[in-house]
């Protein structure tokens, strides 16, 4: 098999950034050295000083390039995955929203309809689709953020059994887990292969910790929508963001974009959770590599109107974050 031959690259490795070259084989960086002899047949790549990588896996994603998973069209999926990909993004997970049964419905008929086209090469599809992240309806109020409150709701053991026979693909359900019902949903769900993750929650720690024993162990977009200390008649009441550096079970989601945390919380997140517990995620919306300006977070029959301004999505009076435009190369 012929070898293609990254030479004069940045190459990014556990250890950290380093000048070398990189030997790849069927699609797979195969070899890495300081300097590769190149052989007959060999295909040469000169990086010229520019960053290797592997593949970015981003977990948390809405969108990009104009579209929107909930848009709940096969192209709205085939552009966001393309704009992604065209950013160092080869696995994503699409994630929805708090929505109408309707856009639910559509989001899965369209996840179908690209994975089939992606499995007969009827079409270039970018960045491939690890699973689901079905982010919502289940949320405290108080902590949903930019979701649409019309779809607010509680979990349960049926409701989940509804939402897994919607698709096989899905990978992770993102809930509150102080509501009512969730617990049991937790375990229903880690039961059956699919990770319950915590956020847009006002849990306290006590509560993350019976969440814990229930299958809980991820919690998405770290700081955002989500408890911390709070006080109740001078006593000290620790909450999701103390849990999540208190309890090592825990993996925590950072939404590295430089607006939704500053360097130095990403740093203190490092510090104390480590690498194989943290995971950069883009948590994008449609605004990612478009012009700033308006824009809409959701589907565009039922999204709702926002902001793209100083690298951000923002609600329209500005009062919070509405999602991110950020892409995996920004992030790392």
């Amino acid at each position: 098999m012929n070898r293609l031959l990254l030479t004069g690259g940045i190459l990014l490795l556990p250890s950290g950034f380093r000048r070398m070259d990189a030997e790849v084989r069927g699609g797979v960086i195969s070899a890495l050295s300081p300097k590769l002899e190149v052989g007959a047949g060999d295909r040469v790549m000169d990086m010229g000083g520019d960053i290797v990588a592997p593949g970015f896996i981003d977990m948390h994603v809405h969108g990009g390039g104009g579209a929107d998973f909930m848009d709940g069209t096969a192209e709205a999926f085939r552009t966001a995955c393309r704009l992604h990909a065209a950013h160092g993004t080869t696995t994503l997970y699409p994630t929805t929203l708090a929505a109408s049964e309707e856009d639910m419905d559509a989001f899965f008929a369209a996840l179908e309809e690209t994975e089939a086209a992606r499995e007969s090469a009827e079409s270039e599809a970018g960045a491939r689709i690890g699973g689901v992240h079905v982010e919502g309806p289940w949320f405290a109020p108080e902590q949903a953020g930019a979701q649409d409150p019309r779809y607010l709701g509680l979990p349960s053991a049926g409701g989940c059994e509804k939402l897994l026979a919607k698709s096989d693909r899905i990978a992770i359900v993102t809930m509150a887990p102080e509501l009512e019902g969730a617990l049991e949903s937790a375990a229903m769900l880690a039961g059956r292969g699919v990770m319950p993750a915590m956020g847009h929650s006002a849990a306290t720690l006590d509560q993350v910790k019976d969440a814990i024993d229930c299958g809980f162990r991820h919690m998405v977009h770290f700081y955002s929508a989500m408890s911390t200390v709070r006080r109740d008649k001078g006593y000290r009441i620790p909450g999701m963001v103390e849990a999540g550096y208190l309890f090592d079970q825990v993996t925590v989601e950072a939404i590295a974009d430089g607006c939704h945390l500053p360097l130095s919380l990403l740093r203190l997140i490092y510090k104390i959770k480590g690498r194989d517990r943290m995971a950069l995620v883009t948590d994008a919306m449609r605004g990612a590599g478009m012009p700033e300006g308006r824009s809409v977070l959701g589907s565009l029959k039922n999204g709702q109107e926002v902001l793209v301004e100083d690298g951000v999505a923002k609600l329209p009076d500005r009062s919070g974050f509405a999602g991110s435009v950020c892409t995996m190369d920004r992030a790392v």
